[in-house]
């Protein structure tokens, strides 16, 4: 019995111990993310954010947050552990040594008549004929008897103080963490324990095999459909315009397996009225666009009304059912458009290029998304190549107040911008007509738009110079500002319903060849991810080159310096090309703001390989010291790229390299601000 009892309370603690082992550091990690996130979570504070409701944190929202399966299982499971905790500590009974003394009352060393006293005073109080519970019974035979034994029968006392037990050498006795039920194997307790067994050991591991695999075969990692993936590997082409990735964007699974309701017809009818403007139809053949538009599968007519909608922010105007569909096509769009990115700029050229067209084109739609400007506020007008689009994501602003404010000379989002507070409070009041308040909304949102800067470097690890073939290295210290001295931060969104944050795409590209030679996205959110990374990087490199201990300590304190003042470090590796000079360009591009991204040219010189088979160290008066001291060169861009319906910001044009800002660019190294173009200067 007292076995039995204690294999129970054993299965408990095993419980118990099977519930704590994961779920103890599952919540410190869960509570440390929490902690991470509530002090990284800086988002605008415009009224027109305020009144969106998402950062809202009312008690309502509190416990709906709260509330989610996995945070309601962790609070189960707790419950479960104190209660396991409680009912081992105040239930179960510990093992007992048999002191035949301690049993009788008395203490060691008392004299026979003292003992055979005490036994017939505890017969009295004990004894199964006196008294009649069970328990009293147990006690009595199991300690009362066996202690008087063990001290009035010489053998027994023998026994008791060679082995410490009456009875003689006791054996080991194993057990097993079950319940005293199961143990039983006679009738039902056997197929219980047979059903516990296989239902625990084989059911379990493989239900969870099967939801594992149907889940990662149908879903990547970001939780895009695969077929979401070969979809737009098809779709994607090298020369695709900015305004045909809306219709590739469109062509997910995920949104094709939306319903299509035949109460939706009404309403996506006048919400094609409204937003016909925008769908790039021919006013001359109008008639025949819309019977071919109408026409497309009905998930693509919806999905594309849907976005134009919210880009024209006409979704004050839909059903509460296509109020859901819509929530749930911004609520895919992110990652779907981050995977589109990565499509567009996979190696797929002979020499392992990506695309540069379609990412540029790409990572506007989602900056026009997440503000919610239509694409065409991009077509260059009133002499602003940029068009009028980084405006329209300022709150209170509108294509009247755009007017307005260039009748005194403000075209470029920039000059607006580079004013002081004084002088754009007097030009949104007086001018164009914005009241204090909404004055002030303009102010804390400039006050949120990052500005960056790139200082990009490529080399050779240890040689001097670049030759054709090497393993050439990408160096780039992506740095971001904003006037509010935050590095982290949410943008202002407030026509997009959920949490975004914003990312960063550095593109290393040729585009006279529209080629994509490195590519990486950058996140501003997690610094100590970026300490490590950063220390982890230079660690290695510093090693690679040989430097002492005291020097990599050098490198990595000043690197870790940089990532806390608003600095990432990226790196890539690239295979250098043929012999020659090479245009090349850096675009940071942000996935969330308009007109806050960067773009350099600089000219990367590759030397022809010295000696046949062999990476040779060339003189100073070689090819590589005439790349060293004359490889700064000048260079004009010329080319203008034309897409259907409107220009990207990124298409180059002669009137505004003209009033771009000269700076010097040498082999492989160059430095970026800013809105600014950086073209090469020639020193001789």
């Amino acid at each position: 019995m007292a076995a039995a009892e204690e294999n129970n309370s054993m299965f408990l603690i095993f419980i118990l111990t099977m519930i704590a082992l994961p779920l103890v550091p599952y919540t410190i990690m869960r509570l440390c993310r929490a902690a991470s996130e509530k002090a990284k979570t800086i988002h605008c504070r415009c009224s027109g954010c305020h009144r969106s409701g998402k950062y809202r944190k009312s008690i309502y929202k509190r416990i709906s947050n709260f509330s989610t399966c996995s945070n309601l299982t962790i609070v189960l499971l707790w419950v479960v552990m104190i209660f396991l905790v409680y009912y081992i500590k105040h239930v179960s009974r510990e093992v007992q040594v048999f002191e035949p003394y301690s049993i009788l009352g008395l203490e060691p060393g008392a004299s026979e008549s003292d003992i055979k006293k005490s036994y017939r005073r505890l017969s009295i109080q004990y004894h199964p004929d006196k008294n009649p519970d069970p328990e009293a019974h147990t006690f009595f035979v199991e300690y009362i008897s066996k202690a008087y034994q063990a001290l009035t029968d010489p053998v027994s006392r023998e026994n008791y103080e060679k082995y410490g037990h009456p009875d003689g050498r006791q054996g080991l006795q194993m057990g097993i963490a079950l319940p005293k039920f199961l143990l039983n194997i006679d009738g039902a307790s056997g197929g219980i324990m047979l059903l516990g067994i296989v239902g625990f050991c084989i059911l379990l591991p493989l239900m969870i095999a099967v939801i594992y695999l149907s889940r990662s075969s149908k879903y990547t990692g970001n939780y895009v459909m695969h077929q979401t993936l070969s979809t737009y590997y098809y779709f994607m082409k090298p020369s695709l315009a900015p305004s045909k990735v809306m219709d590739v964007f469109i062509k997910a699974a995920e949104y094709m397996e939306m319903p299509v309701r035949r109460s939706d017809d009404e309403p996506l009818q006048k919400l094609f009225v409204a937003v016909r403007s925008e769908l790039n139809l021919d006013l001359k053949n109008i008639k025949t666009e819309q019977a071919k538009f109408w026409k497309q599968h009905p998930s693509l007519v919806k999905m594309e009304l849907l976005i134009q909608a919210h880009l024209t922010r006409e979704a004050f105007a839909l059903t509460p059912a296509l109020l859901k569909d819509y929530r749930h096509m911004l609520e895919l769009a992110p990652r779907l458009l981050e995977e589109l990115v990565k499509i567009a700029v996979l190696p797929r050229s002979p020499h392992g290029f990506g695309w540069l067209r379609p990412a540029v084109g790409v990572i506007e739609l989602s900056q026009n998304i997440i503000q919610a400007v239509p694409l065409s506020a991009r077509k260059a007008s009133g002499g602003n190549p940029e068009g009028i689009a980084p405006f329209l994501q300022l709150p209170h602003f509108t294509e009247a107040t755009v007017k307005k404010i260039a009748r005194k000379k403000i075209r470029s989002f920039q000059e607006l911008c580079d004013m002081s507070v004084e002088d754009r409070t007097t030009l949104l009041t007086q001018v164009a007509g914005l009241s204090e308040e909404e004055t002030q909304d303009v102010e804390l949102v400039l006050e949120m738009i990052p500005s960056i800067e790139v200082d990009i470097k490529c080399e050779t690890e240890g040689e001097e110079g670049i030759q054709e073939g090497d393993v050439v290295t990408m160096y780039a210290w992506v740095s971001l500002q904003r006037r509010n001295g935050l590095t982290a931060a949410l943008p202002h969104s407030p026509f997009f319903p959920f949490h975004k944050e914003e990312n960063f795409w550095l593109l290393l590209a040729d585009s006279a060849t529209n080629d994509v030679w490195l590519s990486q996205k950058v996140s501003f959110m997690d610094e100590t991810t970026a300490i490590t990374a950063a220390s982890k990087a230079i660690q290695e490199t510093q090693e690679a080159l040989g430097a002492s201990a005291k020097e990599i300590g050098i490198a990595v304190r000043e690197a870790v310096d940089k990532v806390k003042n608003g600095s990432r470090l990226v790196m890539g590796k690239f295979q250098a090309p043929a012999e020659g000079n090479h245009n090349l360009t850096s675009y940071c591009l942000c996935d969330a703001w308009i007109g806050c991204d960067t773009k350099t040219s600089f000219k990367l010189k590759v030397l022809k390989r010295s000696r046949a088979g062999t990476r040779g160290h060339v003189p100073e008066e070689g090819p590589a010291a005439a790349a060293t001291e004359d490889g700064i060169e000048e260079e004009e861009e010329e080319e203008e790229e034309e897409y259907d319906d409107y220009e990207s910001e990124y298409s180059d044009d002669e009137e505004d390299d003209k009033n771009k800002g000269k700076g010097k660019v040498a082999n492989g190294v160059a430095h970026q601000g800013a809105n600014s173009d950086i073209d090469s200067g020639s020193d001789e």
